[in-house]
């Protein structure tokens, strides 16, 4: 049995390093492949592994998912904001050392998820109750936070306006499928994309020294924010990260700390949940759900060793194609390989979510543009998160 645990466990690993380098490639849709096979050509497989397979491919996808995010601009549904500050460091040459701080993060979530587990599983059992009527109100708050702390208070009000309702539209179009994809991709990846292009943005030479940063107060804020996501549904780990960097307003470097941390934390604790509450949080979770029904104790304690694994390894793996990346995103014309990434992400978004994905993807990209030329935060464009998550809540929608 250990044999078969530690084969499936590399399998894992392997199979969210290729999901975390390419774009779009989601382990919600490796999960349901592997759920819908299950009963056919998977049969001969014992949930229980195919658990841990899950479990190892989440973890290593949130690690390395960073790097085609900083390098590239390349965003999945959870980085979309490491686009911001990595972006910025590696114009400056520290691409190497935004990846490292979102890894540093994610390594130290890993470490606090194994210490805090089942104090985290009575948490949840008894807070779950209480919080879920506060969530609308918290939001609000972080949403006029947001909107109040810019010099430009009028230009943030519209960014969050305009990116809020278009949230609200897209997320509620029922013929959408993956409406996610559209929204975050133009947002947050084909608008920097585009400026980039404009600008004729040139990569200088990265170099590879990793970027000290105290990480107290960024997992603080991490640590804090992300129980809410793990278990409440609509809020993800974006909104997290929203709220996580209020708690503990740091620089760019503490914020990729903050992001890392919260990828990872929101990912453990939707498992956490699934055990505490029975409520899955994360289509990784909805996989094991399917596979397994409730988990029991002895699963959860497999899964927590699991994790520690493969973020370890996982580490260890982003430092290696961090290295790779950066030695080599100087050697090409980054204004073509923007515009190359921009057509792929155009042609898998069609692909995804047909014409009106098109459609949706060309808004969000405007509106993504419209932000960036405004001089505002780019954080006010997760209202097209927060917004329709507050109406939900207030049972608006």
């Amino acid at each position: 049995m250990l044999i078969e645990i530690l084969i499936f466990l590399f399998l894992g690993i392997l199979a969210g390093t290729f999901t975390g380098l390419a774009p779009g490639i989601h382990i919600n849709l490796v999960g349901a492949i592997l759920v819908s096979l299950s009963a056919s050509s998977l049969a001969f497989i014992a949930p229980l592994y195919l658990i841990i397979f899950i479990t190892a491919m989440a973890i290593t996808h949130t690690f390395i998912d960073f790097i085609p995010s900083i390098f590239l601009g390349c965003s999945d549904g959870g980085n979309e904001l490491s686009i911001l500050p990595g972006h910025e460091m590696l114009k400056e040459g520290k691409g190497y050392g935004a990846v490292i701080l979102t890894a540093t993060g994610g390594l130290t979530a890993i470490i606090l998820t194994i210490i805090f587990s089942w104090p985290l599983v009575e948490f949840v059992k008894n807070i779950y109750p209480l919080i879920k009527t506060a969530i609308p109100f918290i939001l609000i708050f972080v949403s006029l936070v947001i909107i109040l702390s810019e010099r430009r208070k009028l230009s943030s009000f519209i960014v969050y306006s305009l990116a809020g309702i278009l949230g609200v539209i897209i997320l509620n179009l029922n013929s959408l499928k993956d409406p996610l994809l559209p929204l975050l991709t133009g947002l947050f990846g084909s608008a920097s994309l585009i400026v980039s292009i404009k600008n004729k943005t040139k990569i200088p030479r990265q170099n590879f020294q990793t970027e000290k940063v105290p990480i107290t107060k960024p997992i603080a804020g991490a640590l804090i924010s992300s129980p809410l996501c793990g278990f409440l549904p609509g809020l993800g780990s974006g909104q997290a990260a929203v709220i996580g960097n209020l708690v503990a307003k740091t620089d760019r470097r503490g914020f990729l700390v903050l992001l890392g941390a919260t990828n990872i934390f929101v990912m453990s604790f939707s498992f956490i949940s699934l055990y505490a509450i029975s409520k899955t949080r994360t289509g990784a979770a909805a996989a094991i759900k399917e596979l397994m029904g409730n988990l029991s104790a002895i699963n959860l304690i497999l899964m927590l060793g699991v994790i520690l694994i493969s973020g370890i390894v996982s580490f260890l793996l982003v430092k290696i194609l961090a290295k790779y990346f950066a030695k080599n995103i100087n050697k090409i014309n980054y204004s073509k390989l923007s515009i190359f990434v921009l057509i792929f992400l155009l042609m898998l978004v069609f692909f995804i979510s047909g014409w009106l994905g098109v459609l949706s993807f060309t808004v969000s990209t405007l509106t993504g543009i419209y932000c960036i030329n405004t001089g505002v935060k780019r954080t006010n464009m997760m209202a097209c998160l927060l917004l329709p998550t507050i109406l939900l809540y207030l049972r608006v929608l």
